[in-house]
């Protein structure tokens, strides 16, 4: 059986990181990323096998990075994990003091450069049957203040996830909203406070792979949900 292949953005740290080392403890090859070179470099020789890891440094809001991110996957793809996310300003600002310039910047990573890589790999998607995973946020469907520009954009990331499922029926397409994660992200949310009583990263990696794993049809899904369903079963 061939060794399946995912491509898992943003996996330095956090729920990237730990959905990395769990797939690549099963022996899946990964393409991995992130902004920080030798945080990602550390990553990945934390992993159960860095020999079956190519991972490539850079910013997913970048064209030339996304195309190295798709050549490097190959001509069959069997799961593609946007994960990659900026939460914009610290503290988050109300709407009303939020500089256009900071939006668009969370906009470039949140919703469009996922878009862009799914363009680029669905050749390789197709050929494999795979899947696609966006990670969103109960902000995306929420109205939290502070969160509104973070939020708006993976409120958009959830439509575009939701009509790319329809568009592509060969493709198993989920867009996962993983709770609270006690992760830098989540911190810098919240700066200043204490947040250890969120739960790791890792325990909301079962509900992934139960997407990845199951027959569940495409659509969006809480992280939580997927695991108490598996468990009812």
């Amino acid at each position: 059986m061939d060794t399946p292949t995912a491509l898992v953005t943003g996996a330095s740290k956090g729920l990237g990181r730990a959905l990395a080392t769990a797939l690549n403890g099963r022996g899946w090859r990964l393409v991995v990323d992130a902004r920080d070179p030798a945080g990602l470099a550390a990553a990945v020789a934390a992993l159960p096998r860095p020999d079956l890891v190519t991972a490539i440094p850079g910013d997913v809001a970048d064209p030339a990075h996304r195309r190295s991110l798709a050549d490097a996957s190959g001509p069959r793809l069997d799961l593609l994990v946007a994960n990659a996310s900026t939460l914009g300003p610290s503290p988050l600002p109300r709407l009303a003091d939020l500089p256009p310039a900071e939006f668009e910047r969370v906009l470039a990573t949140n919703t469009v450069a996922p878009l862009a890589l799914v363009q680029l790999l669905l050749p390789a998607l197709r050929a494999g049957g795979g899947r696609i995973v966006t990670v969103s946020s109960d902000a995306a469907v929420e109205a939290y203040e502070g969160w509104g520009g973070y939020g708006a954009s993976k409120a958009a990331l959830d439509q575009l996830t939701a009509v790319l499922a329809v568009e592509e029926p060969g493709l198993r397409v989920f867009a996962v909203d993983p709770g609270d994660m006690r992760t830098d992200m989540h911190q810098a949310a919240f700066p200043g406070e204490d947040i250890s009583d969120r739960p790791a990263p890792e325990t909301v990696v079962p509900g992934l792979l139960a997407l990845v794993d199951g027959d569940l049809p495409s659509g969006r899904y809480r992280a939580a949900d997927v695991v108490l369903a598996g468990a009812d079963r």
